[in-house]
């Protein structure tokens, strides 16, 4: 894993290298959290690139950025090539012999070999950018499920892209500018939906996607997508109708694989366990693979019964025996670290478990530079209750009009409560589903502030781009919401807040569901196998109670991480989160004067649950007011800086001049 960045001058030559340099150092100054192992700058023509490293394979020799001298190639890669050692013998085959023991020193012959296709034959979790001096042109690339992240700025003049917003505006030519439409988009998701970010000239690369940048303009393709759905030619004859121990027995291979590929490192590392099916799998099947192995798993622990699941993760860790080490997080932690968290990452998420996760990685980084997590296991076989939610609505929509009337009555009026995930809370998100479709219903189910407040904040709900959620002719609609969830909650939403956590303290979480061969095997999966009824992940469950797991961890009930925020933040947390909402920074984003305040005191009067959307909001006013302070640093002739406290981008909107001193308009 690594932090990096890069800038290209179309017109730019050898001559310009020095300007460029500098401007790489600016953006490696705010990326070095992401790679305390090394540090590299190279330039070739109209290009420099730069990368600090977090070592995980090839510790002597993984300098980078990779240089290919005769064909003028410069390469860097955030992330693992977890199937580098096949392709250093393909490459051997043609004559291309790679002599580095690092994973990522294969790109430059990749290139050579397959040009911009080279990317399809990456196994792993990558964000690789690569120029190529004799085509004149930039490569970025980002893996299939966006582990790791890449932004990227194309101008007239080049190109400038960086892993965090926070070194991309510390390298910018120009002072950034707030998108109040994305910021809009932000206040619904709680994240930002590539291409989107928070500042209007900046791109975030999708998952799985591929960029040609060149002086002639910006060529986009995706090479892969998740498509659910029966194997088709050949090997549909072969499995049709696979056993369920068939079945099993696959994907017991396909799992083994991704997990020993994804530990076959040359530095310790652990597991996050929270005691659940998911990370409880990958945690066993480590175990089996390398039995000798002195394995660590890191765990949370909250005062709150309801959120407390470390219990559960003490019982599979005895069972497993892998040494245990327990976090406590307390609502004293969520002012001062998340807005580190912003300012080292350089934007907003409303994710709550961002706090929390990073309290994880920084114990954890004591011991361990990796720790295997399971983010996608919940996307890929089927694990939200959103998804019962739409396999079950049908049914309620053809109930008589007075029937659904009357549910609705009572279930909004069903008192509050501070438990996680209650039932009250999911029942009233759904009767709020009442009349939409399939994707509309979806995205406020998973919304982080529902359109009603919204309307009580005075911000008009972002449009709904209807292309990006197209489905074939007749396909489940459940295919069609995993698909959404994986590209955009789970891409740019829970791998983000892994990611930026993690890597604040440089450590690489690493998924095996998201392996390529996980992610296709699960998409081959007929619905029945995902969600039956009420059940979710129905043959994840199955494989994992009859080889793995007992019963009592695989079905016991699923709870998520998160945080006790609706109780924290009517107390002790609620100074704080008033001095926060009622500072004038949120006018930014068009919310009225005082609204937010509002909000803050009917849920502490406990007249409705908006613990979400409070924090959605307390977070985006973090960011507006760091963007602001940094914007004025930005300002000053892009002088050199320590790090990323002291550049960032300032905000600014057409009628709004913000003063970052006073916070006044």
């Amino acid at each position: 894993m690594c932090g990096i960045c890069g800038v290209i001058e179309w017109d730019g030559s050898r001559e310009d290298a020095a300007a460029r340099e500098s401007e790489v150092a600016r953006m490696l100054d705010c990326l070095i959290h992401r790679g305390p192992d090394g540090l590299g700058v190279d330039s070739r023509g109209a290009a420099t690139l730069g990368a600090v490293r977090l070592a995980i394979r090839g510790l002597e020799d993984g300098r980078q950025p990779i240089v290919d001298e005769e064909n003028g190639i410069l390469a860097v890669c955030n992330g693992e090539i977890d199937n580098h050692l096949e392709l250093k013998q393909w490459l051997a085959a043609r004559g291309r012999n790679v002599d580095a023991a690092t994973d990522v020193a294969v790109l430059p012959g990749l290139y050579l070999e397959l040009g911009a296709a080279f990317v399809e034959r990456l196994v792993g979790a990558f964000a690789i950018g690569l120029w190529s001096e004799r085509d004149g042109v930039l490569l970025l690339a980002r893996d299939r499920a966006g582990e790791r992240p890449l932004h990227v700025i194309v101008s007239e003049r080049g190109a400038q892209f960086a892993s965090e917003l926070a070194a991309l505006a510390a390298g910018a030519g120009a002072p950034l500018v707030a998108d109040t439409e994305a910021l809009r988009g932000y206040l619904s998701a709680g994240f930002f939906p590539a291409p989107h970010d928070p500042f209007r000239a900046v791109r975030r690369v999708a998952p799985g996607e591929l960029l040609e940048i060149s002086k002639s303009g910006i060529r986009s393709r995706r090479y892969w997508s998740w498509q659910p759905g029966p194997i088709v030619g050949a090997k549909k004859a072969a499995a049709a109708d696979p056993s369920p121990k068939a079945m099993s027995d696959e994907f017991d291979t396909v799992l083994r694989r991704a997990v020993g590929r994804q530990s076959e490192v040359d530095v310790p590392y652990g597991v996050f366990l929270s005691g659940g099916l998911d990370s409880s799998l990958i945690a066993a099947v480590l175990r089996k693979l390398r039995p000798e192995y002195r394995l660590a798993a890191f765990s949370l622990k909250f005062a709150e019964a309801s959120y407390d699941e470390s219990e559960h993760a003490r019982r599979v860790a005895a069972a497993l025996g892998v040494e245990l080490h327990c976090v406590e997080v307390g609502a004293d932690a969520l002012p001062g670290t998340i807005a580190e968290l912003v300012a080292s990452s350089g934007e907003p998420l409303a994710d709550p478990a961002w706090v929390p996760t990073a309290l994880l990685a920084r114990r954890a980084a004591q011991d361990v530079k990796i720790a295997l997590v399971g983010e996608g296991a919940d996307e890929l076989f089927g694990g939200y209750p959103t998804y019962i939610g739409a396999g079950i609505y049908g049914r309620y929509a053809r109930l008589p009009r007075w029937v659904r009337g009357a549910v609705r009555w009572g279930v909004e009026r069903w008192p509050v409560a501070d438990k996680k995930v209650t039932l009250s809370f999911l029942l009233k998100r759904f009767v709020q589903g009442e009349g939409l479709d399939a994707v509309a219903r979806h995205l406020l189910w998973t919304s982080t502030i529902s359109p009603p407040v919204m309307a009580r904040l005075g911000v008009q709900p972002a449009e709904m781009r209807r292309a990006d959620f197209a489905a074939p002719r007749g396909a489940p609609e459940l295919d069609l919401l995993q698909r959404l969830d994986l590209e955009n909650s789970l891409a740019e939403g829970l791998l983000t807040k892994a990611d930026r956590a993690s890597m604040r303290y440089a450590i690489e979480l690493r998924a095996p569901y998201l392996d390529v061969d996980v992610m296709e095997f699960a998409a081959r999966l007929p619905v029945k196998e995902r969600v039956r009824g009420f059940e979710t992940k129905v043959f994840l469950k199955r494989f994992a109670a009859g080889r793995y797991l007992p019963s009592s961890t695989v079905y016991r009930r699923k709870r998520g991480l998160s945080v006790p925020l609706a109780r924290w933040l009517r107390e002790p947390l609620y100074d704080w989160a008033r001095a926060r909402l009622g500072a004038e920074w949120l006018a930014v984003a068009g919310v009225r004067p005082g609204a937010a305040i509002e909000l803050l005191e009917e849920h502490r009067q406990r007249r409705g649950d908006f613990s979400r959307a409070l924090w959605t909001l307390i977070v985006l006013s973090e960011w507006i007011a760091w963007a602001a302070r940094r914007g004025d640093a930005a300002r000053d002739a892009h002088a050199p800086v320590a790090d990323a406290r002291a550049v960032a981008a300032p905000v600014e909107q057409p009628k709004t001049q913000i003063d970052a001193k006073s916070g006044a308009r």
